[in-house]
Order: C-alpha cells, then sequence, then structure tokens
C-alpha cells in the first residue's frame, strides 16, 4: 500500500563535492557518483553521474563522460556529456564530443568534432528503448 522511501546515498545526504586541488597530478581513471570539482590534472579517464567543474589551470587528458560539466581549463579526448556542457572563455577542448547542448563563452578554443543531441525528455527515452 505505501511504498518505502528511497534510501537517500551518502553523498546526497552531505551535499558536498569531490574536489582534487592545483598542484595534484593524478595518472589514471576518477569514477564517482558525486560532482567533481579538478584543479588539478588528470591523465585518464572521468566518469561522473553528476556535473564536472574543471577550473582553469585543470587539465584532463583522457575521455570525459557526465551529465553536465562546466570546462574552464584544458580537456584532450573524447567527451560525452549528456546534458549541458559550458565552455568558459579560458577553456581548450580538443578531440571528439557529444553533447545534449552546448554553450561556449567568446575566447574558448573549441577544436573538436561537434556531435548535439539535444535533451530527451525522460517518456522520449523510455519509448526509444
Amino acid at each position: 500500500m505505501f511504498d518505502k522511501p528511497k534510501k537517500k546515498i551518502y553523498t546526497d545526504l552531505l551535499g558536498k563535492t569531490n574536489r582534487i586541488v592545483e598542484g595534484t597530478t593524478i595518472t589514471g581513471s576518477i569514477e564517482t557518483i558525486a560532482d567533481f570539482r579538478l584543479d588539478g590534472i588528470l591523465l585518464g579517464n572521468f566518469t561522473s553521474q553528476g556535473r564536472l567543474v574543471l577550473g582553469p589551470r585543470a587539465e584532463i587528458r583522457g575521455d570525459v563522460v557526465c551529465e553536465n560539466a562546466d570546462i574552464e581549463g584544458v580537456v584532450e579526448g573524447k567527451m560525452n556529456v549528456s546534458k549541458l556542457l559550458i565552455l568558459k572563455s579560458s577553456a581548450v577542448v580538443s578531440g571528439e564530443v557529444t553533447v545534449g547542448h552546448l554553450s561556449v563563452e567568446l575566447g574558448a578554443t573549441f577544436t573538436a568534432s561537434c556531435k548535439m543531441t539535444g535533451i530527451k525528455p525522460l517518456d522520449e527515452k523510455v519509448k526509444d528503448k
């Protein structure tokens, strides 16, 4: 009769964002369900179910998969951002990019092939399967 409320994930309860500070270099892949801010360097792939914020001196040399992304630094590789990719004026992106929607500020460097899929409402995603 009554559905049990879904148990919240620990990171949802904290309301925190993962963070790697400037001066840190990580070699390998990062996988997370939470939002993530990177101000250091990642030599590897990044996967998140949340938002990626890449600071102005940050770099990712590898593939990126996430829901939303705000990029101020450098990304070299494939990017798959299911909703919104925002490239700030200091962003430098090269490689292959697939996005729902794209916003590019004046001054950003975008030398990538780009496919925009648009954001489908949930009921359309279910029909497609």
